[in-house]
């Protein structure tokens, strides 16, 4: 089993540090979330919380994942990152592929791009993006991505998206999984088509070990069961080892944690207190591997 850090809402500052420490203690990834602005008044419900309500505000520190991988990734050689996940709908596909290709080019490789559609109607809008049909543009935006990514020069005709002959050099020189979010079976049967694995948001371990069932059933209708799939999970209601080896047994590849967080070290908290949770978390549960 691997443990990925979530570094959510931690300063700014903080992050290469964290990164060079979790590198140390052998976390195999960081988890970097993503948030484009906060809006003072919301037209949908967050759908993660029971009523709907955001857990931050509007002074809580984000950073574009993008920029933060290639900061952290910078300050470290074998650490890897992923984004946990980054809202496609309300960007523009070309741009991302510039993007995440030169992320993945400057961190030798160390990238995953974790993807969603986006739950705020305000990023879509207010980003110049219709917020109807969604989920069509964005089943558009993956291809577009991985077409870009692959290299030489390539071409898009599609309901949303249309571009004739162009190249972005140099593309990466290994292929960049996509992680796809979502607990809708929409989401799930994006993730089963497309995806070389799966990140949930916070989930109870009985439904999250549901999800992994019904993750098998729909790899297996497209075909895809013996692909190598990853499991990221964020469950809140399994720790420890007895915990994680539950998780493990369950299908979980993957555990994203927050290990200061089980310490009562606030997300704003201090650096070094932060950095001796990394260590205890290491020496606990990644020194004698679970799994």
């Amino acid at each position: 089993m691997k443990f990925s850090l979530g570094v959510a809402m931690s300063p700014l500052d903080q992050l290469p540090e964290l990164a060079r420490t979790a590198e140390e203690c052998g976390f195999s990834s960081i988890a970097l979330p993503d948030s484009l602005f906060y809006m003072k008044s919301q037209a949908a419900k967050y759908p993660y919380t029971p009523d709907g309500s955001r857990f931050w505000g509007p002074e809580t520190p984000w950073v574009d994942p993008l920029i933060a991988a290639a900061s952290m990734g910078a300050v470290t050689s074998r650490i890897r990152f992923y984004t946990n996940v980054l809202k496609l709908g309300s960007r523009n596909p070309l741009l991302l592929a510039r993007q995440v290709g030169s992320v993945a080019n400057m961190t030798g490789n160390r990238f995953g791009f974790g993807v969603g559609i986006g739950w705020a109607p305000e990023e879509f809008e207010w980003c110049g993006v219709p917020y109807a049909r969604r989920g069509g543009r964005v089943d558009e935006m993956i291809d577009i991505i991985k077409l870009v990514l692959g290299g030489g020069m390539v071409e898009y005709h599609g309901e949303f998206f249309d571009f004739d002959e162009l190249q972005m050099s140099p593309a990466p020189s290994e292929p960049v999984p996509f992680y796809v979010g979502g607990h809708t079976d929409v989401a799930l049967r994006r993730a089963a088509r497309v995806g070389d694995g799966w990140t949930s948001a916070m989930m109870k371990f009985e439904d999250l070990q549901a999800t992994i069932v019904r993750l098998a059933e729909l790899r297996a209708e497209y075909g895809r069961a013996d692909t190598p799939f990853e499991i990221q999970a964020v469950c809140i209601d399994k720790f420890g080892r007895a915990g994680y080896q539950e998780q493990y047994d369950a299908g979980v590849t993957d555990v994203i944690v927050i290990p200061w967080l089980a310490e009562g070290i606030g997300f704003d908290g201090e650096l070094e207190a932060k950095k001796d949770a990394l260590r205890k978390f290491a020496a606990e549960y990644i020194a004698e591997p679970i799994g």
